[in-house]
């Protein structure tokens, strides 16, 4: 098989491109990432030595891009997208322009192509907070920020392709990913990092938000059964077994690395701020035989090793443009 991954680069596409190769021997990948601040080259230093990758670099809504990209590609695998929702709090434009023009940008590239699957990679915040019970495929979106206002209109206009023209497009929502060489922006690897570097930690509001944790190899799993034997025209949640708090996993993070409870910094919270994540995963465990195998609980201890001794991986992303975001993200608060 053929496949375009767009947005490989990244933290979860780069661990599938790596994850597929190793797996399908038979599978070619085309790595298609503009490589903005999130995209890094050095994710796919193993996948670029071999002869079954290429990378190519473009934008997903330069339609000519797409075209070339898509050239021979029997299916896609669609990461491309802008993801912090801290930044879409800041300035939504980006988001709209990636998240929603360029996924219709390459999904009528996809169609007029032939391509035979298309898997659209979303987010189960999609369906927006949950208090109790558990969110499923058929719920209607309840999105809050502006990130997952333009994922939730991005999963529609995917759907519209299969409904209306009978493209073979699946959906996938799935809950938060952790892992090595995650960018610093996001919970996990800013508290991590910010620990090992006796920086604070910024927790927002009270810390109570609950978010349900997968490794991101499982999900790169669950994304092979998703395109191998998945349904076209319908929609899967990929998640874990369980929650945890913010402040739970902060003190965990501070106790494994050795640092102070006085780093634990509460700062204002953020507007709209989702209290619970919950998606239902019956479906494609029912279906598809995916299950998670890496516990939360017994991987953070080496996801911290891994950034204990990644130092020159995470230093140079957290950069000037870095500083400056944290400067404006945090420093008032």
């Amino acid at each position: 098989m053929k496949l375009l991954v767009t947005g490989g680069a990244g933290f979860i596409g780069s661990h599938f491109v790596l994850h597929r190769l190793a797996a399908r021997p038979g599978d070619r990948i085309v790595t298609l990432d503009k490589l903005t601040y999130a995209g890094n080259l050095a994710n796919l230093a193993e996948a670029r030595r071999s002869p079954r990758h290429r990378f190519v670099r473009g934008d997903i809504g330069h339609a000519a891009t797409a075209r070339r990209a898509l050239r021979g590609v029997d299916a896609v695998v669609h990461f491309a997208a802008e993801t912090h929702v801290d930044r879409s709090l800041l300035d939504a434009d980006v988001f709209l322009r990636t998240n929603v023009q360029g996924t219709y940008t390459l999904v009528q590239a996809a169609r007029a192509a032939g391509v035979r699957r298309f898997v659209h990679v979303s987010t189960d915040e999609v369906y927006g907070s949950v208090p109790r019970g558990r969110s499923r495929e058929t719920d209607a979106l309840a999105p809050t920020s502006p990130y997952a206002a333009s994922k939730a209109a991005s999963d529609h206009m995917v759907l519209s392709q299969g409904r209306t023209f009978g493209a073979p497009v699946i959906v996938t929502r799935c809950t938060n990913n952790f892992g090595p060489r995650q960018h610093p922006e996001k919970f996990l690897p800013l508290f991590i990092t910010n620990a090992l570097a006796g920086l604070p930690l910024p927790l927002y509001g009270k810390g109570v938000n609950a978010r349900n944790w997968i490794h991101v190899l499982d999900h790169c799993e669950a994304l092979g059964r998703v395109l191998e034997r998945g349904r076209p025209g319908e929609i899967y949640n990929i998640a874990a077994d369980r929650e945890y708090r913010n402040i739970d996993v902060a003190r965990r993070i501070l106790r494994l690395i050795g640092r102070p409870a006085s780093l634990l910094t509460y700062v204002t919270d953020r507007t709209g701020h989702d209290v619970r994540y919950a998606p239902d995963a019956a479906k494609i465990r029912r279906e598809l035989g995916w299950r998670p195998r890496r516990p939360f609980a017994a991987e953070l201890p080496g996801l911290i090793d891994w950034y204990r001794s990644h130092e020159a991986w995470w230093r140079p992303v957290r950069d000037a443009a870095f500083r400056r975001y944290y400067q404006q993200q945090y420093g008032k608060r």
